[in-house]
């Protein structure tokens, strides 16, 4: 049987990608990136499936809206135009709404700029939920995914394991404590192995053809 170090590098050789990067953001410590992974995590966090979520985020940046103000300026209507572009259509006037109210809040509480958030509740994680979870739309699970991929560039947040990234885990047979998970890669690859281990978790990647490949790698 392939170790566990296998077994995470293989996944990671897979699933390489965050969901923020397949979304098309180049994630990094700026307004910008940041703002765009809010949006992503705000079209996430609705039952629809995450390439579904992924795409309508790629659309709606497309269309220009990659800061608050543009996101904002944008009329409901363009808003959702966007997102069925991206076959986000179920929820798609909901989520136009939520996204523009969300814009407002990001411009009155945190000037644009979620850096502000994350110094104000400095390395205090129920903090940052709490401040995530007042944006419509993101509740619980949604402040879970926006940490999780934000891990990345904020080194203080790090290991962040959500639920579904410690299930992805358990179906692979790994540890499912995020201090023993972060040894098998190292910190600074840690924000994609739980991102690779959600696709685990939400069947988006086989367990079984993982195990594989970590098998013939050795």
């Amino acid at each position: 049987m392939p170790d566990d170090r296998n077994v995470a590098r293989a996944l990671l050789d897979r699933q390489s990608r965050t969901y923020a990067e397949e979304a098309g953001i180049t994630l990094a410590d700026r307004p910008g990136p940041l703002y765009q992974l809010l949006v992503l995590t705000t079209l996430l966090s609705t039952r629809i499936r995450a390439s579904v979520a992924v795409a309508a985020a790629r659309e709606l940046f497309a269309a220009g809206y990659r800061t608050p103000q543009a996101m904002e300026a944008a009329s409901w209507q363009d808003r959702v135009d966007a997102l069925g572009r991206g076959h986000y259509r179920r929820y798609d006037e909901r989520t136009a709404t939520m996204l523009g109210t969300g814009a407002r809040l990001c411009l009155d509480r945190w000037h644009g700029d979620l850096r502000r958030l994350h110094q104000e509740a400095g390395a205090d994680r129920a903090a940052l939920r709490r401040f995530l979870t007042e944006f419509p739309g993101i509740g619980p699970t949604g402040a879970d995914i926006f940490l999780r991929e934000a891990q990345s560039v904020w080194p203080d947040v790090r290991p962040y394991a959500d639920r579904r990234t410690l299930a992805g885990a358990k179906r692979l047979g790994l540890p499912t404590s995020p201090g023993d998970l972060v040894g098998l890669v190292g910190e600074a690859d840690f924000g994609r192995l739980a991102s690779a281990l959600v696709r685990v978790a939400l069947g988006e990647e086989s367990a079984g053809e993982v195990s594989r490949s970590a098998a013939t790698a050795r």
